[in-house]
């Protein structure tokens, strides 16, 4: 079995012992810089050279593709595919350290909200997953549009709120004309989304719109929702 066929059968288990856990390092970088036309065999010598030469793996995660060339087999694009692996392997420690931020009230999803959208040129509409004590899951952006509005439908939304398995959600987007009040528009495919997340057992628990000024409107508090 070659190198990435082996790294896919065990990856079909997920994690530990059962998933890519199973399989030694020379083999997961083997399964990175092979190429179907590399056997299996030299696919796992090059990755020796490599860990050998870099310190194992963690040489391989603080050196940059230039350097991983430089240590001979690798060519360019398979060595930025392993710093693009290691960098990722880097923010995801860094993520998990970090504690969920609580968005129980309108305002802390507002300040959250605002703190990325709230001075764009431009609207964005972003979908908060929640689970069930308030902490963030995931954030998506489920649409891009100009001054003046963008346009999403509610499957779009939903899809986003359940890939990331959301016990609830809350919807956000920017004024950038600096107008917080809701449009008729904005409440229209608020209370659409509402009844369509009834439907599926995800409830959308608010929609917060948010302007580069720093203010907000919570279609909950104003009783539209």
């Amino acid at each position: 079995m070659c190198v990435q066929a082996r790294a896919w059968a065990c990856g079909q288990g997920g994690g530990g012992g059962d998933g890519l856990g199973a399989i030694d390092d020379a083999e997961l970088v083997a399964a990175l810089v092979g190429s179907a036309g590399r056997g299996r065999s030299a696919a796992l010598r090059l990755a020796e050279h490599l860990l050998d030469r870099a310190g194992g793996l963690e040489g391989i995660g603080r050196i940059g593709p230039a350097a991983l060339c430089e240590l001979g087999g690798v060519s360019p694009a398979r060595a930025l595919r392993l710093a693009a692996c290691a960098e990722m392997g880097r923010r995801l420690r860094e993520r998990a350290a970090q504690p969920l931020p609580s968005l129980a009230m309108p305002a802390q999803v507002a300040a959250f909200l605002g703190a990325r959208i709230g001075a764009l040129d431009h609207e964005q509409m972003w979908v908060l997953s929640l689970d069930g004590r308030s902490r963030l899951r995931g954030m998506r952006c489920v649409a891009r549009g100009g001054q003046h509005g963008c346009a999403v439908g509610a499957r779009e939304i939903l899809r986003a709120a359940l890939a990331d398995a959301a016990s609830g959600f809350v919807l956000g987007h920017n004024h950038p004309s600096g107008e917080v009040t809701p449009s008729p528009e904005d409440v229209a495919m608020t209370r659409k989304v509402a009844r369509a997340a009834e439907v599926v057992g995800c409830p959308l628990l608010d929609h917060i719109i948010v302007t580069a000024a720093g203010q907000y409107a919570s279609l909950l508090e104003l009783g539209l929702l």
